[in-house]
């Protein structure tokens, strides 16, 4: 059985604060490739609305997938961002093949 997780990350900054919330994504890019159960961990910027970033990542497990959530990086990031971001959506999806 496939217990591989795929994660979306929809992160809308406000645009006055696009450059801090995307500098601090890319700090978020090297210690979670590290991590164990990180399949890959893809970061994009849109291309017509700047302001919009778009995480795509593969997990081995939810289980290590959660782990990572709960990593200080992580929490780096929120704290950094705090009343940065717009909108944020993540869809925990599962693979169908």
């Amino acid at each position: 059985m496939n217990n591989q997780l795929t994660i979306t990350a929809r992160i809308l900054a406000k645009e006055e604060k696009r450059e801090l919330v995307k500098s601090e994504l890319l700090k978020l890019i090297k210690p979670t490739q590290k991590e164990e159960g990180c399949i890959n961990y893809d970061l994009h910027q849109d291309n017509e609305n700047l302001n919009l970033f778009f995480f795509y990542e593969n997990w081995v497990s939810r289980e290590l997938w959660q782990k990572h959530m709960e990593n200080t990086h992580i929490a780096a990031y929120i704290k950094a961002t705090d009343d940065a971001v717009e909108e944020f959506t993540l869809n925990e999806m599962s693979p169908l093949s």
